[in-house]
């Protein structure tokens, strides 16, 4: 694949729900471009897009995948088009957010036979979000129950202002054969080797495309005052012209243009290729926004995607190939780099040589001799560059601004199969992130039966599930895995004062501790607090630190149901010791001992985590939420409107009831809500779930383990 200019190349994602068509349209392009033979399909699992095993066993996208072609536009240029294919299924949103970073525009991929549905609504909010310019493709035109204008009419009700639809189709259904191009007036219809000619208008078509042609036409000048006056003054701008200045309104995110057709058929689908060219920007027309300088003294700079400035790049994804090992897909944004430059990470301050340079389409590797700014590659070996950092000449800090983390709030405990899965786990697993930054790994601690659980967080089931089958499948590591832990405490249910005492006497020196203590609660969060109030030298000065250590170790090991303790106040106010019998174990011993009985005496009560929960949906759902919420022992904190239409609703929820929250706020509101969960604080567990969590009976889809 040859190099071509800056201001030629186009970076474009396609986004959309889980099988609207977005890796079909991709194929559909690359074998119209020429860059493929034969059109793959899902179904026989020969799509260039799709080619993990995890991904094919499923039939559905799990991650962003490369697919360049180059294109010759109507006006005699070549380009380089660089699709992004993304996945639609909620819980891989780390791929659209990887194309995200590095795409100039979005386009939308929309079932003419389901509509819009919601993984196309979340996609257009984060490109809105983030400023990129937007157009729809409606496919599957051609299927039993298309309705084109069922789905205009639906996006224009959802995306406001600037919906411009292009085309209308010809026929449809069975009989869709091809295109009305509104800026032109003519009708196009298509052949079998996916060319198109013109063709006569059907009159009752015809009526309507002209009257879309004056309304789209008068909605482009109305954002160009020299076109808006020649308009009204009764000069009616060329369709040429036209297209020019939507070019303009569609890079600064006013005009939003929709075009149709079937990938299957391959209607449409040449008018989608010159449209990503005619219409789209190109990098030289977005400048990236990155922050120079340290976390403390940095500052915001926009620069331009120039290739003959600085080098500069960014790392927005990495692959585990297992050819050639560790694998990072990056943007060029500044200079042009070739093979064996060298360039240093800006965050890690490593020396980094470019083992080599290619172009990835789906798996293929095709060489590149260099890669200017704008365009995507990829370099092996980069093994101090994680996704994210950047690379640069300089050793001056260079932070670009790319997606913000993702909540993880899916969880399972990872329990390795053998000691050999064991040894290799922590080494696999960051591997594992690495390849997906929406992953993360923790460990929390336990007690009792638990001494400490590794756990994998993302996105959902389906996430952890396809991360799991890869940590198999690419470094050898299996696991079983449980239930996340909930983190629940203990404290004293009220005062108490307690004799800890040590008495031993065998040959030699025996072991001699007596421990008064004097345990009363504190306040939420509060922790632990010692207090030495000793009078007398009754216990001498060198064992009262022994005597803290000793109370801390008891707490941490666990009160009367086996959870750690906290909120306690622990006083030392007497207590006898032995010349020659007294050690610092003693003490230590007899400390436990005495935090033990005063815990028997009062008694304790069982803490359980409350998070600070935050969800967003469309209005139409909040009443379902809401109950789902009561019957999750959730306190509302607050209800609202949002500007966007949506409500939000701020509740405290046990952190129990949330083990699954994310599945079934998902099912009650079509994949429409979202959530964000953070620790707020710990309360008493209610007497009612008491034995439940005592004895270790799930609660809220969550394990209580003590």
């Amino acid at each position: 694949m040859g190099t071509v200019s800056t201001s030629k190349i186009r970076n474009v994602a396609l986004v959309g729900h889980s099988g609207s068509g977005k890796t079909t349209l991709a194929e559909a392009l690359l074998l119209r471009a020429g860059a493929i033979s034969r059109a793959g399909r899902i179904e026989d699992r020969s799509t260039v897009c799709d080619f993990e095993p995890e991904e094919v066993a499923r039939g559905i996208s799990l991650s962003v995948a490369l697919a360049p072609f180059e294109w010759t536009a109507p006006d005699g240029e070549t380009y380089k088009v660089n699709l992004l294919d993304t996945p639609g299924y909620a819980d891989f949103v780390g791929g659209v957010d990887a194309a995200m970073s590095v795409a100039d525009l979005v386009v939308v991929v929309v079932s003419a036979v389901d509509g819009l549905e919601a993984g196309a609504e979340m996609a257009w909010e984060q490109a809105a979000a983030l400023g990129l310019p937007r157009m729809v493709f409606v496919t599957k035109e051609d299927k039993p129950r298309a309705d084109f204008h069922r789905v205009l009419e639906q996006l224009r009700t959802v995306f406001g202002a600037g919906i411009i639809p292009l085309e209308l189709p010809l026929g449809e259904q069975d009989t869709f054969h091809g295109v009305a191009d509104v800026l032109s007036e003519h009708g196009l219809a298509y052949s079998a080797d996916g060319r198109h000619h013109d063709e006569p208008l059907p009159a009752e078509l015809a009526e309507e495309e002209h009257r879309l042609h004056d309304e789209v036409a008068e909605e482009i000048v109305s954002g160009d005052d020299d076109q808006l006056e020649r308009y009204l003054s009764g000069d009616m701008p060329d369709a040429a012209e036209l297209e020019r200045s939507l070019a303009h309104e569609v890079r600064d995110g006013l005009a939003f243009p929709v075009v149709v057709g079937s990938a299957v058929t391959g209607v449409g689908v040449d008018r989608l290729a010159d449209f990503l060219c005619e219409l789209g920007p190109s990098p030289a027309d977005r400048p990236r926004h990155v922050v120079v300088g340290g976390a403390d003294d940095g500052h915001k700079l926009d620069i331009d995607v120039d290739p003959s400035g600085e080098p500069l790049a960014y790392v927005f994804r990495t692959v585990a190939d297992p050819f050639v090992g560790q694998l990072s897909l990056i943007q060029v944004l500044s200079g042009t780099l070739a093979a064996e430059d060298h360039l240093v990470n800006t965050t890690t301050g490593t020396d980094e040589r470019l083992h080599g340079l290619f172009h990835l389409r789906g798996k293929e590797h095709l060489p590149a001799e260099k890669v200017v700014a704008g365009d995507l590659a990829a370099v092996p070996k980069l093994t101090a560059s994680p996704t994210g950092t950047a690379l640069a000449r300089g050793t001056t800090p260079v932070r670009v601004v790319g997606p913000a983390a993702r909540p993880t709030p899916y969880g399972l405990a990872l329990r390795p199969l053998t000691q050999s899965d064991d040894d290799k786990l922590s080494g696999a697993l960051g591997k594992l992130v690495a390849e997906d930054p929406t992953l993360r790994v923790d460990r929390i601690g336990g007690v009792g039966s638990a001494h400490g659980q590794t756990v994998l967080r993302g996105a959902g089931d389906i996430h952890l599930a396809v991360a799991l089958e890869r940590l198999a499948r690419k470094f050898g590591v299996n696991v079983a895995t449980d239930e996340v832990q909930v983190a629940y405490r203990e404290t004293i249910a009220g005062p108490a004062d307690a004799e800890g005492k040590v008495k031993k006497q065998s040959g030699g020196h025996g072991q001699f501790a007596v421990a008064q203590l004097r345990v009363t609660p504190l306040p939420r969060g509060s922790g632990f607090e010692f207090v030495d109030s000793v009078v007398g030298g009754s216990v001498p000065r060198n064992y009262i630190p022994a005597v803290e250590r000793g109370v801390s170790e008891a707490m941490a090991t666990g009160g009367l149901h086996g959870y750690p303790v906290v909120d306690v106040r622990v006083e030392l106010y007497d207590g006898k010791y032995h010349s020659v019998d007294s050690s610092d174990m003693a003490f230590r011993t007899a400390a436990a001992h005495g935090l033990r009985e005063a815990l028997t005496a009062a008694g304790t009560v069982i803490l359980e985590p409350v998070s600070e929960v935050t969800v967003t949906m469309p209005a139409a759902y909040q009443g379902d939420v809401l109950g789902d919420l009561s019957s999750r022992r959730a306190r509302i904190s607050a209800t609202s409107a949002l500007d966007d239409g949506r409500h939000e609703i701020r509740a405290l929820v046990p952190e129990a009831e949330l083990a699954h929250y994310v599945l079934d706020l998902r099912s009650l509101t079509g994949g429409r809500g979202s959530f964000t969960a953070v620790h707020h604080h710990d309360d008493v567990v209610p007497p009612q779930i008491v034995d439940r969590v005592t004895t270790g009976t799930s609660v809220g889809g969550a394990k209580a383990h003590h």
